[in-house]
């Protein structure tokens, strides 16, 4: 380049030619130089060290081979992109939701959108009825390598999966059950299944719980589900009232029974014992006739003549000729004070 006149202009907007830079123009070089290396130390400092949070786990690699898998903690790693770092939420209850997704919080409720997700929720049970299903699958991460590298989508395959589980254990029951007595055994069967296929892939997911959420029949045929609902309802009722009424009725007259044939037994009882009581004081009465029979005579009317005077109110003798009465005892006179003795 020649030195008639044309001029190049430096960074700073300077001009400069043939002449050497001054001392201004090396101190900005110097400055320039510094920024830049900071930049560079900034960056290096920065890329050396990550810090993995309380739940999660991090898989460290190194031109693309993983070479650990780290805890919550301060780590250091090779910089300039040497170490790649991903972080997996392990300790985390994460969730799938099907037949409907949570919209977000309203003051203190959750609300929840159901419009567009009949695809999902609608079901055919084992008795051909429709059912409109939504579950709940909660899951944690357990493995984050098979996580990350097991399959491609794991959690597209477990919604997939969730899905088929669900739609094989309701086709295989009624649709009353569905609704009503079996949720219990279907979260559970579908929880068990979804593990096994999950652990058969190698997706690293642990399968917390299945919760079935709203289990209702579909729109169309709610007000008749509903009149059917109440009359079972009412059956049940009355069926509970007719069993608390049997509860009642029934041990009282047991117990009435129980008295009766107390009081039949006890009545039996004495009147077999008085009989025998008196069968052995006729026959010690008759042995005793037989040994003498005029002391036994006699005192057997004495002792009737004992009992039965009491009971006579007056003994009067009348002559045959007449005249006037005379008391021969004062069996009236002596009975209260026999009374009184007693």
């Amino acid at each position: 380049m020649s030195n008639s006149g044309i001029q190049i202009t430096d960074l700073f907007g300077k001009r400069r030619g043939n002449k050497p830079p001054s001392a201004g123009d090396a101190k900005s070089y110097y400055f320039l130089a510094v920024i830049v290396l900071g930049v560079v130390g900034l960056w290096l400092v920065l890329s050396m060290y990550y810090t993995v949070q309380p739940e999660e786990r991090a898989v460290v690699k190194r031109f693309g081979a993983v070479i650990k898998i780290a805890d919550p903690g301060l780590h250091f790693k090779a910089p300039f992109g040497i170490d790649d770092v991903e972080f997996v939420a392990t300790e985390r209850v994460l969730k799938q939701e099907f037949g409907f997704r949570t919209a977000g919080l309203e003051g203190d409720r959750t609300q929840y959108n159901t419009q567009g997700f009949l695809d999902e929720s609608l079901m055919l049970s084992g008795d051909l009825n429709m059912v409109d299903v939504e579950w709940v699958v909660q899951f944690r991460i357990a493995d984050p390598m098979k996580f990350l590298y097991g399959m491609r989508e794991p959690i597209r395959a477990l919604r997939d999966i969730s899905e088929s589980v669900m739609r094989r254990a309701v086709g295989n029951r009624l649709g009353s059950e569905v609704l009503t007595t079996a949720r219990v055994e279907i979260s559970n069967i579908a929880r068990d299944e979804i593990q096994q296929a999950m652990e058969r892939y190698d997706t690293g997911i642990q399968v917390v719980t299945v919760e079935l959420q709203d289990v209702v029949p579909p729109a169309a045929v709610q007000p008749a589900f509903n009149e059917v609902n109440e009359a079972r309802q009412e059956r049940e009722r009355m069926i509970n009232e007719a069993t608390k009424q049997a509860n009642q009725v029934i041990p009282r007259a047991k117990g009435e029974a129980a008295r009766t044939i107390a009081e039949a037994e006890g009545y039996a009882n004495e009147r077999v014992n008085g009989a025998l009581g008196e069968t052995a004081r006729f026959r010690s009465i008759i042995a005793e006739y037989r040994q003498a029979p005029e002391v036994t005579r006699t005192r057997m009317f004495l002792e009737t003549i004992d009992q039965v005077i009491p009971k006579v109110g007056s003994v009067v003798v009348v002559e045959s000729g007449g005249g006037s009465p005379l008391p021969l005892l004062r069996l009236r006179d002596a009975q209260p004070n026999k009374e009184k003795q007693q």
